[in-house]
């Protein structure tokens, strides 16, 4: 991408020119995934936990018309205490942020547009997007999905956010070609849940045989990434009967409200935190440390 569009940060740019691994991180943790001051607290934390294992973390965004790959610790705790201010953007979004110079944190989707433009293989964030529950009517299939499908990073996470329709999703994934990794699994992760009903396409007990499935599949000249699903800790995974049953007063309540569109997502996370009582933000906080954990692993033995 030209320079104009792109900024890489120096640290992120030194390690891709040397081969080290690097792996690319979202930033709408920072707005819309958890209250602040814990939004960047962990922003740090992950960040930490990447180098401390010989890899380079890059967090992304736009600031100011500008797409980042590796942010400051000014610009992180910058986003985290505004995050009202910041648009949430994914692939549609991008033009017009840019355009009108204004600022914004990186889904899923904006995410890996990024890192491929960087030169970025592996992606840790705590879930995806994917078919939402009523599709057949509303026809509300995040881009995370699609994303996955066109753009060759590999993104590992405890699986699609358990308010989706989770069999659906993995329909969709199968038709567009991504191939849907279980670490230690052969049952595929619901992100606050550890395991659902449904199958993953392989098992692989090791970031390396991970590596290697990224290589094999990149070597065919294969379009898209992988997705890498990594279970919550069982100490800390909620129940799926007491997710539903959140889910079904919520979803009723949400209609009620006319919450639609790209607000669906972050109001349904906050009704779980609240009626969790806070559980629900632990273990979205400590499974994203484990993914990241688990990519840095992963980018160093692709790199």
């Amino acid at each position: 991408m030209p320079s104009q569009c792109l900024d890489i940060s120096p640290e992120v740019s030194k390690a891709l020119a040397r081969g080290q691994p690097v792996v690319a991180l979202e930033s709408t943790i920072l707005s819309h995934g958890m209250p602040w001051p814990d939004n960047v607290e962990t922003a740090h934390d992950v960040e930490k936990i990447i180098r401390d294992l010989g890899a380079v973390p890059a967090t992304t965004a736009i600031v100011n018309g500008r797409l980042k790959a590796g942010l400051s610790d000014a610009e992180i705790d910058y986003i985290g205490s505004h995050s009202q201010a910041m648009h949430k953007a994914s692939r549609r979004d991008l033009p017009w942020v840019m355009a009108r110079g204004e600022s914004g944190t990186t889904t899923v989707a904006s995410t890996m547009i990024i890192a491929e433009k960087a030169g970025i293989r592996i992606f840790a964030t705590g879930g995806i997007g994917g078919v939402h529950r009523g599709a057949q009517e509303t026809f509300d299939i995040s881009a995370d999905l699609q994303e996955l499908a066109r753009t060759p990073v590999a993104v590992v996470c405890s699986g699609p956010k358990i308010i989706l329709d989770l069999g659906l999703t993995l329909e969709y994934l199968e038709t567009m070609g991504v191939t849907v990794v279980g670490y230690g699994t052969d049952k595929l992760p619901g992100f606050y849940v550890r395991e659902t009903q449904w199958n993953v396409d392989c098992r692989a007990d090791s970031p390396v045989d991970i590596a290697n499935i990224l290589r094999s599949r990149w070597s065919l000249g294969l379009d898209g990434g992988v997705l890498i699903t990594n279970p919550v800790d069982k100490s800390l995974s909620l129940t799926l009967e007491e997710v539903e049953r959140i889910l079904e007063h919520s979803f009723q309540e949400m209609a009620v409200e006319g919450v639609s569109g790209k607000a669906i997502t972050p109001w349904l996370i906050k009704r779980l935190h609240e009626a969790t009582k806070g559980r629900s933000l632990t273990t979205n906080i400590e499974l994203l440390k484990s993914n990241v954990r688990l990519a840095a692993q992963i980018a160093c033995d692709y790199c």
